[in-house]
């Protein structure tokens, strides 16, 4: 459970919070995209002076406190306040649109169908921002056993602007939304692959012909 520091110094608390959390200055520095030394300066050499409203509040979604423990004159983070008008759980929109592991299906509506609640204690140890997550319904069997249709699958769209590394990934190629396993090969290239080996493979594909949607980082399954 993270601890809830009790002093007037946002960054004494936002020591205490990662110290306490098991966390490390470089890590959190890189969680906000900042150089790896971002957090030990503004800690110890004071520098920036205070946290970027933006940065202030992803740390205070992240460890689920009040936003004025980090420096904020009043009231919560956004996301605490989504949680507290949830019975403190964090909706994640449920997009209408299906990331197709078959054929393949046009993506034209990707408007919000509903939500799920997930407890914020929980979301914190995905290392992602619920701001940028949202659910998508799996269609087709190209990804079995992996992903099967009609699973619920969790999207970070905030590693979309990030250098790719091997997972599983929502994309659009050719304007069709897929969810497919992802291979980085030498020059920067790409294996688009399914998990069922009766659908075929795309064993060189130019990271210009393809949009990175986010990557998978969950999967829910009907039994």
């Amino acid at each position: 459970m993270t601890s809830r520091p009790e002093t007037d110094n946002p960054r004494d608390n936002l020591d205490r919070l990662i110290r306490t959390n098991g966390d490390d200055y470089a890590s959190m520095s890189r969680f906000l995209k900042k150089n790896p030394a971002y957090i030990q300066q503004y800690i110890k050499r004071g520098s920036p002076k205070k946290l970027d409203e933006v940065d202030r509040r992803k740390l205070a979604d992240y460890y689920a406190v009040d936003e004025k423990l980090l420096g904020a004159v009043a009231g919560r983070s956004g996301q605490q306040q989504k949680a507290a008008e949830h019975g403190g759980l964090i909706p994640i929109p449920q997009l209408q649109i299906g990331a197709s592991a078959g054929p393949g299906a046009l993506a034209e509506d990707d408007g919000i169908a509903g939500s799920m609640g997930f407890g914020p204690e929980w979301l914190k140890q995905l290392n992602a921002d619920p701001a940028k997550l949202s659910l998508i319904r799996v269609d087709g069997d190209s990804m079995d056993p992996t992903l099967c249709d009609g699973d619920d699958i969790m999207v970070d769209h905030g590693v979309a602007d990030l250098p790719l590394r091997d997972g599983i990934y929502v994309l659009r190629l050719d304007d069709v939304l897929l969810v497919k396993r992802l291979a980085i090969r030498p020059g920067g290239r790409l294996s688009i692959r399914s998990d069922n080996n009766q659908y075929p493979d795309w064993e060189d594909v130019a990271t210009t012909e393809t949009s990175i949607i986010g990557r998978v980082i969950w999967a829910g399954r009907r039994l």
